[in-house]
Formats: C-alpha cells, structure tokens, sequence
C-alpha cells in the first residue's frame, strides 16, 4: 500500500513536471529568449562591470583574487542565479489566489505546494540543460579559473536550495489570502536576494565580521557558495554548510507556511473563477 502511494505521488509528480517542460517549449522564441539569450547578455553585462572596475583601479587582485578569478564568478554568478530564482511562479500562485482560480486546485487530490514546486523543478530542469552551456563555452574559450568536476555537487546544493526558494514563493503567495496586490513583497524579497546570494558581487568582499553573518544564513547557496565553490574560493565544507543552513531553513520555514496556508483557507471566501 505504502508503496502505492509513493509510486502514485511521483508519477504525479513527473507528469506536472513534464507539463512545465512541454509548456515551455512550446513557445520557442520565447524559450531561446529566457534560456540562451538572456544569460548570455546578464553575463556580457557582468562581465564587461568587472572588467571596469579593474581597468579603472588599476589593481591586479581584489581581496586576494585576480581579475580572472572575478571574471569566471561573474560567468557562473548569471547561470547559477537564474536557475536559482522562482518569482515568474510566485507571481503565478499570487494570482491564483488572488483571483480566486485556486479552487480548482484545492477540490483536486493534489496540494498547492506540491502542483507549482513540480512544474518549477521541470522548468530549471530544462532552462539549466540549455543556460549550462553559456558557463561552459565562455570559461573553456577564456580560459578562466573552473574546476568542472564540482559542477554536479555546485547544481545539486543549487537543486536543494529550490525547494527552499519554492517555500518562501509559497508562504508570499498565502499572503494574497489576506492583502490585495502584494507584487512588492516579490520585488522586495527579489532585491534582499540579489544582495545576499551573492548575485550581485561575491560575499567574500563584504568586512569580515558582516561576511560571516551573510554567509551562515541560506541565501549563499543560490548562488555564492556554489559559485565560489566551482571557481576555487572555497571548499567542499561551505557546501556541507550549505546544505546544513538550507535543511533548518526549511524545516523552520515549512512549520509556518503549514501555519499560514491552514490560516489563510479559513479566511478565504472562495469567490472568483
């Protein structure tokens, strides 16, 4: 029976996966566009700022690190923090609420949670297969610093770190149960994690005392520490951290999103389509 079950929830599962693919794909300029095109130019424009800030101070390392060392965090800092970002769904499962097309899903054997994590994890799968390559031509052709066989430990931490992102995407959306129009809570969480994923530079830059603050909390595994950890600056160890910070925060974050969707199904009126 056990069994059952857990073979019925994974090919649910896949089949919702499979869904975000084909949906996807079916749109092809679009997807060229967001797979290809857009971390191409994130990581021209990367690229070229840190080239500048070089150029123009005249220095041969910041911080311990030479121009290259920055040009390949740059490289894989655009890969790892696109596929490492769930907002286009979040907007996806606010709207829902908001507009009340919810209650379909919630007369469905299936959780809300469960429908939309699914479908992101098939549209990284698939956007990660095609974006890898970018990292990968642009470090062999240049020539900067990677070491390519911590690749698969750097996107499984990435991978975890998902469901973590999903969770906090969740707990905004339940927020729609009880606010109307809360897209600047997306935007604003978007901005504090562009800050402390380390997206916009690496957190080995921040002072020291701060550095080791940002650097305990869960947000460096999006992108800094497998980012650092590909490119060199770190060892596997602050991926053993990683996973450990990224495990607590969900375990803490899924108590109160349990919480707060129980809460917000209780106040909901249920109008709409």
């Amino acid at each position: 029976m056990l069994y059952k079950s857990i073979a019925v929830f994974f090919r649910r599962n896949i089949g919702f996966a499979k869904l975000a693919i084909v949906s996807n794909l079916e749109y092809r300029l679009n997807f060229i566009v967001d797979a290809i095109v857009q971390p191409c130019l994130t990581t021209g424009i990367e690229i070229l700022l840190w080239y500048a800030v070089f150029q123009g101070s005249g220095a041969t390392q910041i911080n311990g690190f030479t121009q290259e060392y920055y040009l390949s965090y740059a490289m894989w800092a655009a890969f790892f923090a696109r596929i490492s970002t769930s907002w286009m769904y979040e907007m996806r499962m606010i709207a829902e609420v908001d507009s009340g097309t919810i209650n379909g899903l919630l007369t469905r054997p299936i959780s809300f949670y469960e429908y939309y994590f699914s479908q992101l994890m098939g549209y990284k799968f698939i956007t990660t297969v095609f974006s890898l390559l970018v990292p990968l031509v642009a470090t062999m052709v240049f020539f900067l610093p990677t070491q390519f066989e911590r690749i698969p430990l750097a996107l499984l931490l990435c991978a975890y770190y998902l469901v973590l992102v999903h969770t906090i995407s969740f707990i905004i959306s339940c927020f729609a149960f009880y606010f109307n129009k809360i897209h600047a809570i997306t935007a604003a969480k978007n901005m504090l994690l562009w800050v402390l994923s380390g997206e916009l530079f690496p957190l080995d830059l921040i002072p020291y005392g701060y550095r080791q603050i940002v650097e305990m909390l869960p947000f460096a595994s999006g992108v800094y520490t497998p980012v650092a950890y590909i490119t060199g600056r770190v060892g596997i160890d602050a991926i053993y951290r990683g996973f450990a910070s990224v495990t607590v925060s969900i375990l803490v974050l899924s108590i109160f999103a349990s919480w707060i969707w129980k809460k917000g199904l209780r106040v909901y009126s249920g109008t709409g389509a």
